[in-house]
């Protein structure tokens, strides 16, 4: 069991699913220097032992904002050194994040601006409330995506409305983003944490190590040109054929029973 936090929740739901919750509704859950810290102690721990977890859900606290991006507020007063060493903390905790070999959703429940919108862009697949709105604002303020934004959105609605995106730094809707191919799902508002967690559930029952190397292969897999994506997949897959859970899936079929992965 995690240990606890102060800027963020961490809810075992149980069986190898947890909901990671930005803790801050009282500012929109923007994130400060403490939350820095903890979701990088978060995914830290995850990453050395991955086994442990089958699946996250990171959602923000309340209903009104999944994040609203840096703290401007804490930023204000700070010296170029002091903001530098703030965003060298940030872009730890996103390689984390990014390198977390366990599967995430993201549970966009409100407002998910700047850092917010990256953080989600981090996250495996995004499930979003009706009402939510996504906006990489950073250039509005003297400063650019710094968290993957300029890497993840292009990757995920394509160059050319990338650009547009995040160099005019309006907001869009939900249904723009579902539209584009950056949302999977629009859920009804109070509902994309259920749902989300409903589907964190189902991956959360399949093979670990299966699930595991999957998410390896895709990812990487991405940045080849296909010949050598093809090989990697295939040694990804050889992995998983001498585990008692290839074994078990199997068995269980032919048994016709739900089948009991152990991730080994």
């Amino acid at each position: 069991m995690m240990r606890q936090y102060e800027t963020v929740l961490v809810d075992d739901r149980g069986e190898g699913l947890l909901l990671l919750t930005l803790n801050r509704p009282q500012v929109a859950n923007a994130m400060n220097t403490q939350m820095g810290r903890d979701l990088l102690a978060v995914f830290d721990e995850v990453n050395a032992a991955p086994a442990k977890q089958r699946c996250i859900v990171l959602t923000g606290a309340g209903e009104r904002a999944f994040c609203a991006g840096g703290d401007l507020k804490e930023r204000h007063e700070m010296t170029d050194g002091a903001w530098q060493d703030q965003h060298l903390l940030f872009e730890r905790m996103i390689r984390a994040f990014i390198g977390c070999p366990v599967p995430v959703i993201g549970a966009v429940n409100g407002a998910a601006f700047a850092g917010g919108c990256e953080l989600a862009l981090c996250c495996d697949f995004i499930y979003a409330a009706e009402t939510a709105r996504f906006a990489l604002t950073e250039v509005t303020l003297g400063i650019m995506p710094g968290a993957g934004g300029t890497q993840n959105l292009p990757r995920a609605v394509g160059e050319r409305r990338a650009k547009e995106i995040i160099l005019t730094g309006r907001p869009f809707t939900a249904a723009e983003a579902y539209d584009w191919g950056m949302v999977n799902r629009l859920c009804a508002a109070g509902r994309v944490v259920e749902e989300a967690l409903g589907t964190g559930r189902c991956i959360a029952d399949n093979a670990p190590l299966s699930v595991r190397q999957a998410k390896h292969a895709i990812h990487f897999g991405m940045q080849m040109e296909l010949a050598n994506g093809m090989l990697f997949e295939i040694e990804a897959y050889n992995r998983m054929v001498p585990t008692e859970d290839r074994r078990e899936g199997i068995a269980a079929f032919n048994e016709k029973r739900k089948p009991r992965f152990k991730g080994r």
